[in-house]
């Protein structure tokens, strides 16, 4: 076992939820880099290590790190280091020059006890001398609550979170009520607060725990469109869901409603019981669409004859069903275009964009996903963005509901049309925050199915809509030839309408495989991959994909992706190979990005003049300019 001691010169890599970190050391013999699993380390820390040496095939040697300890920095120079390495704002390398040259050794303390004398250093005002120190007492106290956190088994990232929410007050919430968690930070559910307050000694009858577990009852259900639970239902979940039995759940619930956790309301002879943030969501929603949904005075004859027109110039067909559609589009503010795979909502749409677009009017496309984003620019032409971009989200899309979008009631969307895609697949959040952003006046046109994905978060926002009878609503149920060519298209359809689908395997494009053993079905998955469906389809390996239900267990996409990878992208010394915490990444394998980042710039080197080469957020393809207006 080796032991060293040396500062953070730079982090190279880190992981906030595990604390696995990859960072070069200095320290007398030089420059080494360690890799291991650290609680809170910044750049500058002076470090006393323990480990073994290893030799990566990549990255040369190693420490293995088992053990460490942060120290204070001891010396002159360790102290200059530490202070100049930027984990100080405000003190860069000169500076931190100039305080160790006046007080040496002595900075630490000097820091702690007499702040004041900082100002005698030219450059540092009283009021900056204090704001240094006061980093430099956070750091402490943060490293102390990082240990004093992880007692109770909770995660640096986790931690992380919890100090920056709480500071110094870390230790009175966790004692007195860490199911104050759940409500504060993002991430955190009651069985992780419940987990927590079980290793600190909370009891289990506790008001803070059974309150906080009567609120966790709505979770699963919310997550699945329904945000209401009867009185009873609530007693009986509850109880189930944590362990207690609630003998008096009308105070809890009184409670829930005083700290405005909860609404209560009266329906009948029962009383059913809605979480505050959603109800009210759900109220200011309907309150937006009632006012979106304005009726213009438009007359059918003219609007025929337009969309007539239309389809003259285009040499394109519309049914009976289409141009009803494009109709009511264009008479209402609110118009909701449903049905299934192949029945035409896309040439509905393009149909509805070039009808309004000879009107002179400005039209914005968008869709919950930058896939369905991207697969919307394809087939109507016109640029389509997700709708967090379209809102301007600024931060975590996560924390959008809270009012991270800078288009809002205050800054609307400056459109005539706006037209979202994929609506199954919009929650309440969403919806909620793209009405904000749309004033009367504006044609909102919804299309999607309500049989596809549905939404993530809570609220079956299409199917309330359709099914509200509120709103004008066209279902396309006609099949068109091309569709009715593809079986997937047909079973869709089969299935939907609780018919019988078809699983003899005489399909061009649609077949069923019964395996039961799971190397047996990874086994035929390689087979159709490298040797069957390559041919079959006219199409490489690295154009098929293959989607699991799950992301662990012997079927689950964290597997099969190891397995593929090693048979479809096997090693090669030509192939160069990255690590990324516990994940191998290899030159030529196809990687799905699971998160966006809206603010992150990106540019297209190119000479082209036409190319439009940078913007913000999600990349969704190449587009070109023609006269001011975007094609691909």
């Amino acid at each position: 076992m080796e032991k060293i001691t040396g500062y953070i010169d730079h982090i190279i890599f880190r992981n906030e939820d595990n604390g696995y970190t990859v960072f070069q050391l200095n320290n007398e013999e030089g420059e080494l880099t360690c890799v291991g699993k650290f609680s809170y380390i910044g750049e500058g820390e002076f470090l006393e290590l323990e480990g073994e040496y290893t030799m990566h095939p990549s990255y040369g040697m190693q420490l293995q790190v088992t053990n460490h300890r942060i120290k204070e920095p001891e010396d002159r120079e360790s102290i200059e280091r530490y202070l100049g390495s930027g984990a100080v704002k405000g003190i860069g390398p000169a500076l931190a020059g100039k305080i160790v040259a006046k007080f040496g050794e002595d900075t630490f303390r000097i820091m702690e006890e007499e702040p004041e004398r900082l100002a005698e250093i030219k450059g540092i005002s009283e009021r900056k001398a204090r704001e240094i120190c006061v980093q430099v007492e956070e750091k402490k106290d943060l490293r102390q609550a990082m240990i004093y956190l992880q007692k109770y088994g909770i995660s640096i990232h986790l931690a992380v979170k919890i100090y920056q929410k709480y500071g110094l007050g870390t230790y009175s919430v966790l004692e007195e009520n860490p199911y104050k968690l759940a409500d504060d930070i993002e991430g955190v559910g009651f069985r992780t607060a419940d987990e927590i307050a079980s290793r600190i000694g909370i009891h289990t009858d506790s008001d803070f725990r059974i309150q906080s577990g009567i609120f966790y009852t709505f979770a699963p259900k919310c997550a699945g469109g329904t945000c209401i639970l009867g009185r009873e239902c609530t007693v009986r979940e509850s109880g189930a869901a944590f362990g207690v039995e609630l003998k008096d759940i009308e105070k809890y619930l009184m409670d829930l409603a005083m700290t405005k956790k909860v609404v209560l309301k009266q329906d009948g002879e029962k009383v059913r019981v809605y979480p505050a943030q959603y109800y009210y969501m759900e109220m200011n929603t309907a309150r937006m669409l009632k006012e979106l949904n304005i009726n213009y005075d438009e007359p059918d004859d003219l609007i025929r004859r337009r969309i007539d027109k239309l389809e003259e110039e285009t040499e394109s067909t519309l049914d009976e069903q289409q141009k009803r559609a494009v109709a009511e589009a264009v008479k209402h503010g609110i118009f909701i275009l449903t049905g299934g795979p192949g029945t035409g909502k896309t040439t509905t749409i393009n149909a509805m964009i070039r009808y309004f677009l000879s009107e002179g009017m400005d039209i914005r496309l968008a869709a919950p996903t930058g896939r369905a984003a991207k697969r919307m620019t394809e087939t109507t032409g016109y640029e389509a963005q997700t709708i967090h971009r379209l809102l301007e989200v600024s931060g975590s899309p996560e924390e959008s509901s809270k009012g991270g979008f800078g288009r809002n009631q205050d800054n609307p969307l400056e459109t005539d049309v706006v037209i979202i895609d994929e609506m199954s697949m919009v929650d309440l959040a969403l919806m909620h925050a793209l009405l904000s952003s749309v004033v009367p006046g504006t044609r909102v046109i919804f299309v999607g199915d309500r049989n596809q994905l549905p939404s993530v978060g809570p609220g079956k926002v299409l199917q309330d809509l359709i099914e509200s009878h509120a709103f004008p609503v066209m279902m396309l149920t006609r099949i068109f030839r091309q569709a009715q060519e593809s079986d997937i298209v047909v079973n869709a359809h089969r299935i939907n309408a609780g018919e019988e689908v078809r699983l003899d395997n005489k399909s061009r494009d649609f077949f069923f495989l019964k395996r039961q053993d799971a190397d047996v079905i990874i086994s035929v998955i390689l087979t159709l991959i490298q040797k069957k469906l390559p041919r079959y389809v006219k199409a490489k390996m690295t154009d098929i994909q293959v989607l699991a239900p799950m992301k662990k267990g012997l079927l689950g996409v964290e597997r099969l992706n190891r397995i593929l990878q090693q048979y479809l992208n096997p090693p090669s010394v030509k192939k160069q190979e990255k690590e990324y915490g516990e994940r191998l990444f290899r030159v030529g394998d196809k990687v799905m990005q699971t998160k966006n980042n809206y603010q992150l710039e990106w540019e297209i080197a190119t000479n082209t003049v036409w190319l439009w080469t940078r913007a913000f957020g999600v990349f969704n393809g190449v587009y070109w300019y023609r006269d001011g207006n975007p094609y691909i």
